[in-house]
């Protein structure tokens, strides 16, 4: 052979030896077509699995609030079930989290007329004294017409109406209602749901306190109510209400994240993980937020040990604890597993609806595999790779440089239900459930099997 033939032939074959870094991510959907078609089949073929999954664990354990029996009895049930299921390295970790109780409350019109309104108190709130407080109430749409009429509001209980926007700004009334309402001598504060749609639900959710002013109560109320009330105010009618919360945090109590796994068949110790959040609020029964973001990634696994696939990494799903009032889980996740290797973190937290596809945070190398990826999901409509990804459980381990996905879907009617009693498993559609099964398990698994890493 001459030098020259076999100098072709060592670069022929350094090309077939070198890792899938080398080689363009176009090379990854041809590999992994197939498999990503018989994926979607059998999850397409299965027309409820991962909906009866979710509606189960909501029907028999309702809400799941941090600090509550019926979160831990959750917790133990998934335990149970995905051991049933075969998933592997099944465990709980125990995280310590806040434990606000609601107690009874009550939110009465007393002037113009009388009438009970539907309220919740907003996560975090303290109580009014037991006898309630009664005061007028003064309306404003922003804060900055709360600060131009900062003159007004001694004495008041203020209410928040703004019209829906989108859910960073109306949640900011929310979150910091109370803060800016004690600034201006407010006795409590209201907040109108941040939702687009409503049938007299009313929202919850956390707020803050801030230590260099007063901590007042602070609820939320229907859109239809601070509808009306701005309509007696419109009118020069005295609208006039009583509060009664009885709200208290106790001291942190015990939590856990649950999880199990896949475990990788050549680099065990390397991790794509991918979850949602196992608590919810005490209202509804938190299924679209977040029983279906848990459901999908557990059913994921199962489906690829039906199917017999079992990539080179470990795939993890993971049900984390105390997402909704302190985000407890995600910063313990990280502080147990961060010395591992790990590929990719997924989340699911906008609800179970019809897939459109994921946001991707990591490198300009890792966002050409993902989206080569992406293009294998096409086929049910949710290729789409977007600018951004990520979530509240799992930004800490992000925090890590560890690259995140956030699974993005149809959130038409997501805000409708969402932190509202309305939150319950018949606004999913299973065929959509199955879809989002479908697609995490496509990315998690493909993103577990890659020979390069992405990071």
């Amino acid at each position: 052979m001459s030098r020259r033939s076999l100098a072709h032939l060592t670069a022929a074959l350094s090309v077939l030896a070198a890792p899938l870094y080398a080689q363009p991510a176009s090379a990854i959907p041809a590999k992994y077509r197939d498999v990503a078609n018989r994926i979607i089949a059998a999850a397409q073929a299965d027309s409820a699995g991962a909906w009866n999954r979710i509606a189960e664990l909501t029907d028999t354990f309702g809400h799941r609030l941090s600090g509550s029996a019926a979160l831990e009895q959750a917790i133990d049930w998934t335990v149970a079930r995905m051991k049933a299921d075969g998933l592997e390295n099944v465990r709980k970790e125990q995280v310590m989290v806040p434990h606000w109780v609601r107690g009874a409350e009550s939110l009465e019109l007393v002037s113009p007329r009388r009438q009970l309104l539907p309220m919740l108190g907003l996560g975090g709130s303290i109580a009014t004294p037991p006898a309630g407080i009664t005061a007028d109430v003064m309306i404003v749409a922003s804060f900055e017409e709360l600060t131009q009429r900062a003159s007004e509001a001694k004495g008041k209980i203020v209410l928040y109406d703004a019209e829906w926007r989108d859910y960073g700004y109306n949640g900011s009334f929310r979150r910091l209602g109370a803060i800016a309402a004690a600034k201006v001598g407010a006795v409590a504060s209201l907040a109108r749901a941040a939702g687009p749609y409503s049938m007299r639900t009313p929202h919850t959710g956390s707020m803050s306190y801030d230590s260099t002013v007063v901590r007042i109560p602070h609820a939320g109320v229907t859109a239809e109510d601070a509808m009306m009330m701005r309509r007696m105010v419109a009118r020069g009618q005295n609208v006039r209400v009583t509060l009664r919360m009885s709200a208290q945090m106790l001291p942190d109590a015990q939590s856990h994240n649950v999880m199990g796994e896949l475990r990788g068949r050549e680099k065990p110790s390397e991790i794509v993980v991918m979850g949602g959040h196992i608590d919810s609020w005490d209202v509804g029964q938190g299924a679209m937020d977040d029983a279906g973001g848990v459901v999908v990634a557990w059913e994921a696994i199962r489906l690829l040990k039906k199917l017999g696939l079992t990539p080179r990494r470990t795939i993890r799903a993971v049900g984390w604890t105390n997402e909704e009032n302190g985000g407890k889980g995600g910063a313990a996740y990280k502080n147990a597993h961060q010395n591992e290797v790990h590929q990719l973190a997924i989340e699911s937290d906008g609800g179970v609806f019809s897939p459109l596809g994921f946001g991707f945070t990591g490198s300009a190398d890792a966002r050409k595999a993902v989206e080569a990826i992406g293009t294998l999901l096409q086929p049910i409509g949710a290729g789409r790779i977007g600018p951004s990804g990520g979530g509240a459980d799992i930004g800490p381990i992000m925090q890590t440089g560890v690259p995140g996905m956030g699974l993005e879907v149809d959130g038409t009617r997501y805000f409708w239900f969402h932190h509202t009693d309305a939150d319950t498993p018949d606004k999913l559609d299973p065929k959509e459930v199955q879809r989002c099964v479908a697609v995490m398990a496509i990315m998690a698994y493909i993103a577990a099997d890659l020979e390069q890493s992405l990071k």
